[in-house]
């Protein structure tokens, strides 16, 4: 049985660099439990967010079949354009910061470019509803205990702007 347990522990250590994001933030347990994402981890994350925030919602602001979903996206575009911008002097090592969309994030636009109308729409504001909870998690539990000051007053001051993105999110999909 030890052999097992070392080679998954050499496995997960492995996975843990490929996919660049430690196995807490990985698995959700670090969600779970209300603990703070390593610094590279919540930067990444939300890096990445911000990029997705930004070309869903462009993307939104093309085909949403209403004029509150375009509103709403023109105004992501606009604030998630702001904080990409902010996170980019913040972050301690440029190198980390992600320059495509994931696989995951990338599945979902791939799924919105092939969405027209009323479905667009939806799920579109579906998307936004379950990304803004995210964030709000993830900047929360930053805030919280991060371990670079700069960036942890940063996702203070930038919670209160994803809490309002939330709402206007819940807001779009009870209409």
């Amino acid at each position: 049985m030890k052999p097992f347990a070392a080679a998954a522990a050499i496995l997960m250590l492995g996975a843990v660099s490929a996919s660049a994001q430690s196995v807490g933030e990985k698995t959700g347990i670090n969600t779970a439990l209300g603990i703070a994402p390593k610094t590279e981890d919540f930067v990444k994350q939300a890096a990445m967010s911000d990029m997705f925030e930004i070309r869903s919602s462009e993307l939104a602001q093309q085909k949403a079949a209403t004029d509150d979903a375009r509103k709403f996206a023109a105004q992501m575009a606009a604030d998630h354009g702001k904080t990409s911008s902010e996170l980019k002097t913040l972050a301690p090592d440029k190198s980390i910061l992600p320059t495509a969309l994931d696989a995951s994030h990338q599945a979902k636009l791939d799924k919105l470019k092939s969405l027209q109308g009323d479905t667009f729409t939806m799920e579109y504001n579906s998307i936004q509803l379950s990304a803004h909870k995210d964030a709000v998690d993830l900047f929360e539990r930053y805030a919280k205990g991060g371990e670079n000051q700069q960036i942890k007053d940063w996702a203070g001051r930038t919670l209160p702007t994803l809490k309002h993105h939330l709402e206007m999110a819940q807001a779009l999909n009870k209409k």
